[in-house]
């Protein structure tokens, strides 16, 4: 029975001993996976945010297009321009009962009230349509190209 027991410890510690060592094998192993170089560790531990300078930006930001140092305003958007970042949304599909751009039925008893009528709606806005059509960052002017340009349309 004693020679049993024997053979019981030896192979348990046998297990023991291999289970250990498989167990450094691996740690060392995915030690050595993990990149500890100074520059990977600055990579991982750098901050999420960054600040960008004006010096970084150049180049990115056309500053003229924007109105930006020049001390000049920038030209205003063209009718088209306006039209494709604003009104195309409605105007191209005559959502919200929106007269469609290119619509002679629709645009007839509206342009039956005048230019002016039409750019107080278009600015003020004017039942479905929000005020500048929801372009919160157009001119006056730009909006009045963008009436202009549908106007054209038809």
């Amino acid at each position: 029975m004693k020679a049993n027991w024997e053979n019981e410890k030896v192979s348990l510690f046998k297990n023991l001993l291999l289970a250990g060592v498989a167990a450094a094998s691996l740690s060392g192993m995915a030690y050595a996976a993990n990149d500890m170089s100074p520059e990977a560790v600055a990579e991982r531990t750098m901050p999420v945010g960054s600040v960008y300078t004006a010096a970084d930006l150049e180049g990115i930001i056309d500053t003229a297009a924007a109105g930006g140092d020049s001390g000049e305003p920038a030209e205003p958007r063209s009718g088209e321009a306006v039209y494709n970042a604003a009104c195309s949304a409605c105007h191209g599909t005559g959502a919200a009962g929106a007269p469609v751009k290119g619509d002679a039925a629709a645009w007839g008893p509206r342009v039956d009230k005048g230019r002016d009528t039409l750019l107080s709606h278009a600015l003020n806005g004017f039942n479905a349509m929000p005020a500048r059509g929801a372009c919160g960052n157009c001119s006056d002017e730009e909006i009045a190209n963008a009436v202009d340009y549908m106007l054209d349309a038809i």
